[in-house]
């Protein structure tokens, strides 16, 4: 009989591979990543690898004037253009380590409201995330990376 998953690590769960933004970017294109890879959520990482903060599909709309304004999508996206990543993103970001369970992180998303935790190694560089998504995934029985889940 299979380990919980709530028992297997963070690593077993996470995607290793994600998208990512600098503060100097703009949301143009946070909306173009988000909107083309149907992400909710991205990591803000400095030079270095490091978490620095994280922008969410939220932000970006509560960033974004254009249902009140009712601007047409080429206002909007010269809107969005105009805004740097680090006006808007949420500087303070729930980390977790790779090796920590599943349970752990469902239960710190639970408990801080967030759909998402970034992975970070012993040397604070970011390796992954974790989603709600990758969660559920596990939840029923789904491995993410189609393997199988952890001896």
């Amino acid at each position: 009989m299979d380990e919980h998953p709530g028992t297997w690590p963070v690593s077993a769960a996470m995607s290793a591979e994600f998208a990512s933004l600098r503060a100097e970017d703009r949301l143009d294109l946070a909306d173009q990543v988000m909107q083309l890879g149907r992400v909710r959520h991205m990591p803000v990482i400095d030079a270095d690898g490091r978490v620095i903060g994280i922008v969410s599909h939220r932000d970006l709309l509560e960033a974004s004037l254009s249902r009140l304004l009712a601007l047409d999508p080429a206002a909007r996206r010269a809107f969005l253009g105009s805004v740097e990543i680090a006006q808007v993103m949420t500087r303070h970001v729930e980390t977790i380590a790779p090796d920590a369970t599943l349970a752990r992180a469902a239960e710190r998303m639970l408990h801080h409201k967030i759909g998402c935790l970034p992975v970070v190694g012993g040397d604070g560089v970011m390796i992954g995330i974790l989603t709600e998504t990758d969660l559920l995934r596990c939840a029923y029985g789904e491995h993410p990376a189609g393997g199988s889940p952890p001896a």
